[in-house]
């Protein structure tokens, strides 16, 4: 059933918007999946505060255009059936999910993504992004990192403090005698 022009309009509008303010939007072809694995993938994202829309080429096209941030982005580069997956917040989560889900379900094909600043990913570098530990693992690794030289200047602290008592303790147990 084909759209009307207002529509479409509103729907180019709505994608402008969109683009204008997203972290990241993982772009997937989504042939071979069934309606119930497409709306489980959503639940999957949704859980996450991202969202699955499946958008025509021509108005991705339009949306691109009409945003000044993906003014560096070709627009012909989108072709194929193709179902963005939106984040507002998070970098990686898209990414992550999608990938994720790819693994359980070979039809989803992941094709590329587009940054919030401009730039268009390839398919190996959503998948490289998607494998990168979690913000919370990678800011426990700065902690552990700044904190390993306290952990062993403490360390060796306490062992000269331990020497002196052992030293006293010895001289204390000679005059003891």
């Amino acid at each position: 059933m084909a759209i009307s022009r207002t529509a479409k309009e509103q729907a180019v509008e709505q994608l402008s918007g969109e683009l204008g303010r997203l972290s990241l939007a993982v772009m997937t072809d989504y042939r071979g999946l069934t309606v119930r694995e497409v709306e489980e993938l959503r639940a999957k994202l949704r859980e996450e505060g991202m969202t699955y829309r499946v958008t025509k080429n021509t108005l991705l096209r339009l949306a691109v255009q009409n945003s000044p941030a993906m003014a560096k982005i070709d627009p012909e580069t989108f072709t194929g059936p193709m179902a963005l997956a939106f984040s507002f917040e998070d970098e990686v989560a898209p990414a992550r999910v999608i990938f994720q889900y790819a693994k359980e379900h070979q039809a989803l094909e992941i094709v590329g993504a587009l940054t919030g600043d401009g730039h268009l990913l390839s398919a190996a570098e959503v998948k490289a992004l998607a494998t990168l530990p979690s913000r919370e693992q990678l800011i426990a690794q700065v902690v552990g990192t700044i904190a390993a030289p306290l952990t062993g200047f403490v360390g060796v602290m306490a062992g000269n403090v331990r020497s002196i008592i052992n030293v006293l303790n010895a001289l204390a147990a000679v005059e003891g005698k």
